[in-house]
């Protein structure tokens, strides 16, 4: 038994925060899949995930670290928490030796916002980076979030789960930073962070009737599909849907003024930023619109 892992998951979810093991040295779940489930045990009634395996009992935490030196995660819905996971840029990845931190962009984010970056509960990671501690304010159920902050900046709740301090990877620990108070989530923040209301409506733009039902068809059928896109779906949504409606733009059936406007609409609804859509969307139309092919040939 590995004592150290043991008493960290303990102390874990001594604050109530539920626990469940992750792979030795690693940080993927430690759990079967719901393909090797054999139904026994706690899941005698359907195959349960880590987040429903999570727990706080002290029994269940010794039976499970007794067997292996698992790390720690932390199931961040169940625990009321929020995580703010500011992440620092990847060697040969994403960014360049010159790309911000996650903690640099929040602490921009931060001053912009008029708001000093708030105490809280705060965790180095094993990569140097760092996880900020919050409860959930209210009724709020949060899902996570990839990059909605600024680049390199993450958020765990809902779905998620993080490593828990004491916990090791690539031999290098978790630890804590700051013991502060656990803060609620900044009202700012929530609000940086609610996910986008969809429209009830299809979004969709009126267009001139140019005798061509299929170009309208196929504008408010492919801005709703835009509109519905799901989180890390959304901008390949828009690309793929732009480059589908282009071929009108270049027939005539419609003008690039309107499909740019309603697509602009599109993205935004989802959740992109204006200026990401409009990148994306000129560069779509410019190459679709100058190889679109003669409509008899389509």
């Amino acid at each position: 038994m590995n004592t150290h892992l043991l008493n960290a998951a303990l102390d874990t979810a001594a604050r109530g925060w539920p626990v469940f093991p992750l792979r030795v040295g690693g940080k993927p779940p430690a759990l079967h899949s719901e393909t090797s489930c054999r139904r026994t045990g706690p899941c005698v009634d359907g195959h349960r995930k880590w987040e429903q395996q999570a727990t706080t009992d002290p029994e269940l935490i010794h039976r499970a670290w007794a067997a292996h030196p698992f790390n720690i995660g932390i199931a961040t819905g169940p625990a009321g928490l929020i995580v703010v996971d500011l992440d620092m840029p990847k060697p040969n990845g994403k960014g360049s030796a010159d790309t911000p931190s996650g903690v640099t962009t929040f602490q921009a984010l931060c001053e912009r916002a008029g708001h000093s970056v708030p105490t809280t509960y705060r965790v180095r990671t094993a990569s140097g980076g760092q996880h900020l501690y919050f409860t959930t304010p209210g009724e709020a159920r949060l899902g996570n979030s990839a990059g909605r902050l600024g680049k390199l900046i993450d958020t765990r709740a809902w779905g998620g789960y993080v490593v828990a301090p004491g916990s090791i990877v690539h031999g290098a620990a978790y630890e804590i930073l700051d013991p502060a108070p656990v803060l609620q989530l900044p009202p700012w923040l929530l609000d940086a962070l609610r996910p986008p209301e969809s429209p009830s409506w299809p979004v969709r733009l009126a267009v001139p009737k140019y005798g061509n039902r299929a170009a309208d068809t196929a504008l408010e059928r492919e801005t709703a599909a835009v509109a519905a896109a799901e989180e890390g779906r959304r901008e390949a949504q828009l690309f793929e849907s732009a480059r589908k409606v282009a071929r009108f733009v270049g027939w005539g059936d419609l003008t690039r003024d309107e499909v740019e406007q309603a697509f602009q609409r599109a993205g935004e609804a989802a959740g992109l930023p204006a200026s990401q859509c409009r990148s994306t969307l000129r560069s779509v139309l410019n190459w679709s619109i100058r190889n679109c092919r003669p409509r008899e040939t389509a």
